[in-house]
Formats: structure tokens, sequence, C-alpha cells
């Protein structure tokens, strides 16, 4: 699902938002995680699921096209955990038959 996706569906599903507020809405969530692990915290929305930064060390890899070794500097990475009622709900809906979804 994209961004602008997200926005009609929260739209089509409540009817008394309007689709520029689903968008200011979605626009100032997305900015305060972003915002947040910017500044090396960690987000947690309880249900859902984690946001958090891990660093990656630098390591030598190399060129695919020339085989040429290549220094990869180490650097900050973004990284998700689903929470515990998230993996139960997408695990339900995997083991459930296409009538029942």
């Amino acid at each position: 699902m994209t961004k602008s996706e997200l926005i009609s569906n929260l739209a089509a599903r409540f009817p008394q938002l309007l689709v520029r507020d689903a968008e200011m809405a979605t626009t100032a969530i997305l900015e305060a995680i972003t915002h947040t692990l910017a500044s090396q915290q960690r987000v947690e929305i309880r249900g859902f699921g984690s946001f958090s930064i891990t660093e990656r060390p630098g390591r030598i890899g190399r060129n695919p096209k020339t085989g040429e070794q290549v220094i990869v500097p180490a650097k900050k990475a973004s990284h998700f955990k689903a929470g515990k009622d998230m993996r139960e709900r997408v695990d339900q809906m995997r083991h459930a038959s296409p009538s029942e979804a």
C-alpha cells in the first residue's frame, strides 16, 4: 500500500474525514516518526510495532560488474519490528481460506 492509497482508504473508511484532512494526519504521523528516528529515539505503537535505528558497521564489498573491492562505510538504518497483535493478525489472515478473508 502506498501513502496515497492509505489516505484514500482512511477517507473512505471515515466519511466525516475529508481527503485533505486524512492526508494532513497521515503526513503528520509519518513526519513525527521520521523526526523521532532521526533524533536516535525509538518509536513504539502498541499493537502495531516499533521502529528503531540500528548501526551497520563498515565492511568491504565487491563491485558486481568488475569484482573490484569497495569500502562500504558504516551507516545507520531504520528497523521495524512487528508487535505481537500485528503478527498474530497477519498469521491468522495467512492461514484463513480465501473465502474467509
